[in-house]
């Protein structure tokens, strides 16, 4: 398993951050690799999530929504084809730092599996 992890603590309360994190139709004017990004923002439902990286070709997929705990963590697993071959769990989680700022966590884990025939 291969994980990026990327942390900034923002001069702002959770709260606040989770407000424009959830706010799916208006990803694409803060975020420039998520251009799209909507459905129903519960456990076990599928998302659908478009992006577009600087330097490539873009993508939609539809990954699942594993955790969503308002002000706290958002997580959902995509797959890359077949599920269980190449898998990336993606989430975004925040926790209250002294002063009303948040230390914001976003990272991926990628699962993959090396099939030999």
């Amino acid at each position: 398993m291969k994980e990026i992890i990327t942390e900034i603590i923002i001069d702002t309360k959770p709260e606040k951050v989770w407000e424009v994190l959830t706010d799916f139709e208006n990803y694409p004017t803060w975020n420039p690799f998520i251009q799209k990004i909507s459905g129903e923002q519960k456990v076990g439902l599928k998302l659908d999530v478009s992006i577009h990286p600087l330097e490539g070709n873009g993508m939609t997929f539809q990954p699942t929504l594993l955790k969503f705990e308002e002000n706290r963590e958002f997580r959902w697993v995509g797959k890359l084809l077949v599920k269980g071959i190449f898998d990336g769990e993606h989430y975004f989680v925040l926790s209250q730092e002294v002063g009303n700022k948040t230390k914001f966590t976003h990272g991926e884990k990628f699962h993959a599996k090396l099939i030999i025939s």
